[in-house]
């Protein structure tokens, strides 16, 4: 009698702990973000975000991202990035545009971090719309659009959606947009 509650108090404790832990990751590009990894181990597996991978290794910023944060990337998709003019991202990330490549993926960088929770609490306290710098220097704008949908707007007025909020990593945070932002 004695094993057999062993066995069902250990067989309930795995049960918790891998509920539990897949509460915790979120999918994004078809695989599991682990809070225990950090933006750029977490990055790399997601196939929605091949192209922000790339840019980031041409631009120098993985040991960067893979630094103590906490951060917070604003990550573009593939197709945000296709929306771009035909060329654009093969000429950004050519070693002599490096500095410009910097410049645009650190405008989706802000320091600390902002999920879903923080982001609406600072729309809130900005009576409709917060306005968070970016380690590039910039200004991203974010406004709320309904219930649990908000947007950011860069320096430009562009506009991109927040598709995936609250991928928690290990350094920081991602929230998964549509667009790509683009500084002044």
């Amino acid at each position: 009698m004695r094993k057999l509650t062993y066995a069902l108090t250990l067989s309930a404790a795995l049960i918790a702990a891998s509920v539990a832990h897949a509460e915790d990751t979120v999918m994004v590009g078809g695989q599991s973000m682990y809070p225990s990894k950090d933006i750029v181990d977490n990055a790399v597996n997601s196939a929605d975000h091949t192209t922000l991978v790339a840019a980031v290794k041409a631009a120098g910023l993985v040991d960067t991202l893979k630094g103590k944060g906490p951060f917070t990337v604003f990550a573009p998709t593939n197709a945000a990035f296709a929306k771009l003019p035909a060329g654009t991202v093969e000429t950004l990330v050519k070693p002599e545009n490096k500095a410009t490549l910097t410049k645009i993926l650190t405008y989706h960088v802000v320091p600390g971090r902002y999920g879903y929770a923080k982001l609406e609490s600072e729309i809130k306290k900005g009576g409709g719309k917060a306005e968070l710098a970016t380690a590039s220097g910039g200004k991203l704008t974010f406004m709320q659009n309904g219930p649990h949908n908000i947007y950011v707007v860069d320096d430009g007025g562009h506009i991109a959606n927040i598709s995936t909020y609250d991928v928690n990593q290990s350094n920081g945070v991602i929230n998964v947009i549509d667009t790509v932002l683009l500084p002044k």
